[in-house]
């Protein structure tokens, strides 16, 4: 009886640390963003579309800061740009993808940011197998909404798009950089 007794918890620890192994926490994913990026800036005249031009001089670096209540600080500058950002961000399977927030969010998107949650809880209404962002996009956002950039944890790459303007011609100075 002892010994199918310390069999059985044997396989429970097991198996216990063959599940929590295996998966990476929101927390171990989101600490791996935190860090310098070195990279460069290119012009696009769209969102997603091939870059316009391309400087090798054009380096860029963006320091990465977690906050608190799922924001980071980004500090990202270089030939083409000096400038320090807050960010939300939002868990997405292997990725962590960002949102403006503040009166950039509102500026951009036309209303404020949790508008959709003034009567809940923001957290307390995910669906089953929404992921952060899934959820984000479902009560923030309208589609077709644009989206800046965000984290490839597994490549340690952050990218991130800013809209400019060149005299009255808009275009996005992109940032893509690799973690140091």
């Amino acid at each position: 009886m002892k010994k199918i007794k310390f069999i059985t918890g044997l396989m429970l620890l097991i198996s216990i640390l063959v599940i929590t192994s295996c998966e990476k926490s929101i927390d171990q994913i989101t600490g791996d963003m935190e860090g310098t990026y070195k990279g460069s800036f290119s012009k696009t005249t769209l969102l997603n579309s091939a870059f316009i031009d391309s400087n090798p001089e054009d380096i860029g670096i963006a320091e990465v800061t977690l906050l608190h209540d799922n924001q980071i600080q980004v500090y990202c500058f270089g030939n083409e740009l000096d400038t320090t950002f807050v960010l939300n961000y939002f868990e997405h399977n292997d990725s962590v993808l960002v949102c403006l927030n503040g009166t950039d969010f509102e500026n951009v998107y036309g209303h404020m940011y949790g508008e959709s949650h003034m009567f809940g809880s923001m957290m307390g209404d995910m669906g089953i197998g929404e992921t952060e962002w899934i959820h984000h996009m479902k009560d923030e956002h309208d589609e077709g909404d644009e989206h800046f950039g965000g984290f490839d944890i597994h490549n340690e790459e952050f990218t991130y798009s800013f809209l400019m303007m060149d005299n009255s011609t808009p275009y996005y100075l992109n940032f893509h950089g690799v973690k140091d």
